[in-house]
């Protein structure tokens, strides 16, 4: 049988539990209800599994991932054994993961399951590799939150130049072999998504009706301040800084001054000695533009050599190879799909 002849395409949900003891139940059947759909439409889809991964949740969510496995053989509980954050447990659920395409999703239903099919729909399509759900709206219906998230996001797009980063949220379809390639390779410190653009550059983001209800009705989110500010320190130390050259090419630029400076007014000295006035300033100058301009320049360099070295260490591929023939397969069902 050659790749081309499947005849279904799998798909995993990978779901980080932090305090979600009342919503577990109505996602499980969310998704029982997704499952259903595609097995009445006889869709070449097959909601293979949906993964609960319990980072050491504070409520009773442990038990109830528990009791919801033994009822549905398509869900698998994952216990870890402390709790590492939501971006660990993201990576853990990714990595027992078996789908042609993994969908992470929040545990509070702010992302809807029945959602996914326009993900694939819009990764079929074009053959995207990534789809992010975009909030058409506010999410948390929160000046304050909805502000400074868009803020620091469009903040670190300037710093770092990746054209993705105001995307990036925890509802995301990936592709099965990139997403378990990524989660392999990603450090204690790593940002997934960040790890994401160095596996492909077909991302696409999909504009949906998305609501943070657990904060508009309580005040309160799965995020706290402190885990906010973990999410954006890995974010930062993940990415490559653009502004790292700066400092490199302002070491030139200081070092070309200095030395254009010296020959001018060396030049000048010598043909017109009396032209400058104060003696001693042009040359502590000039010693102050060199000494600056060197320094500048070696910091800049071995920053940027750090970097590489980071880099590194997170995982960054020399490349990766996909394949994407099951595309077709998809966008000839769901164009059948449209009345």
């Amino acid at each position: 049988m050659t790749k081309t002849d499947f005849k279904e395409v799998t798909v995993s949900l990978v779901v980080p539990v932090f305090a979600g003891e009342k919503y577990l139940e109505e996602l499980a059947d969310a998704v029982q209800g997704l499952r259903n759909k595609w097995q009445e439409e006889k869709a070449p889809l097959v909601l293979a599994e949906l993964i609960l991964v319990d980072d050491a949740a504070i409520d009773t969510s442990p038990d109830v991932i528990d009791r919801l496995a033994r009822e549905h053989f398509w869900i698998i509980p994952l216990h870890l054994s402390r709790n590492y954050g939501q971006h660990a447990a993201t990576v853990a659920g990714i990595l027992h993961s078996c789908g042609d395409w993994v969908v992470t999703l929040d545990e509070d239903l702010q992302h809807p399951p029945t959602q996914i099919p326009g993900l694939l729909t819009r990764a079929a399509g074009v053959g995207a590799d990534v789809v992010y759900a975009q909030a058409a709206t506010d999410v948390h219906e929160s000046a304050w939150r909805d502000s400074t998230s868009r803020i620091f996001k469009r903040l670190m797009q300037w710093l770092t130049g990746n054209p993705n980063l105001p995307h990036f949220n925890s509802f995301r379809l990936i592709r099965g072999s990139i997403a378990r390639a990524v989660a392999s390779v990603c450090a204690h410190d790593t940002y997934f998504d960040i790890n994401l653009s160095w596996f492909t550059q077909r991302v696409e983001a999909l504009e949906m009706d998305l609501k943070d209800e657990r904060f508009i009705r309580e005040g309160r989110s799965g995020y706290s301040f402190r885990s906010l500010l973990g999410h954006a320190s890995r974010m930062l130390f993940s990415s490559q800084i653009r502004f790292l050259n700066f400092g490199v090419w302002l070491g030139v630029a200081l070092l070309l001054s200095s030395f254009v400076g010296g020959v001018y007014f060396l030049v000048l000295k010598l043909l017109s000695p009396d032209a400058i006035a104060v003696q001693g300033w042009t040359s502590l100058f000039l010693a102050i533009c060199l000494a600056s301009g060197l320094l500048a320049f070696m910091l800049g360099v071995v920053l940027k050599y750090l970097s590489t070295l980071v880099l590194k260490a997170h995982g960054k591929p020399t490349f990766f190879t996909i394949d994407r023939s099951q595309d077709a397969l998809l966008t000839d069902w769901f164009a059948q799909q449209k009345p």
